[in-house]
């Protein structure tokens, strides 16, 4: 299995990929089962320091966004774009694929990546929120898979069988942002 650590523990410890590698991010809403993620995909790291909003990577960077709302959200008529910023991603709904549960929250994941080529912020946990870097293997994608199918189903509350198959959903958008020497 590839190698997953938390990514401000890993900064401290001197243990983060140097050439290139992939974060996960996981942002819990305080009073619902709002949940988003953020997948990201590094390489040609000129330098990453830590600042008051969080670790800060000199590098070039591919994101894709998850986003589980609950069918009782509030704002559900609201573009994800427009959203308060513990609730935004930055796509609208005509960018995103969709996945209806059975409950019938939905699931957004973004259907091309936001890239970036001078630097990035993941942004500090705060409360139950986390971060983790993996190491890119072979595995990695198994390894992704196998954390968003878990990750939706026993943190997020999506039931079992709608989280197995967003994981493969997630599987496929993780294939768009796969660390490469060259992002052009």
């Amino acid at each position: 299995m590839a190698q997953v650590s938390e990514l401000f523990q890993a900064y401290k410890d001197g243990k983060l990929p140097g050439e290139g590698g992939y974060i996960v991010s996981v942002f819990f809403h305080p009073s619902m089962n709002y949940t988003r993620y953020e997948m990201i995909s590094f390489s040609n790291v000129k330098d990453i320091y830590q600042n008051e909003e969080g670790l800060t990577f000199q590098a070039e960077g591919r994101k894709v966004y998850v986003l589980v709302e609950p069918a009782s959200y509030p704002n559900r008529h609201t573009e994800p774009a427009y959203r308060t910023d513990a609730e935004r991603i930055p796509y609208r709904l005509k960018e995103l694929d969709t996945h209806t549960t059975r409950r019938q929250d939905t699931i957004y994941i973004g259907k091309e990546p936001v890239v970036t080529y001078s630097n990035f912020t993941v942004l500090k946990p705060v409360g139950q929120d986390i971060s983790y870097v993996m190491h890119p293997t072979d595995d990695v994608r198994q390894t992704i898979v196998e954390f968003f199918f878990k990750s939706l189903w026993k943190q997020a509350n999506v039931p079992q069988g709608d989280a197995k198959q967003v994981a493969a959903m997630v599987g496929a958008a993780w294939d768009k942002i796969i660390v490469q020497t060259e992002f052009h």
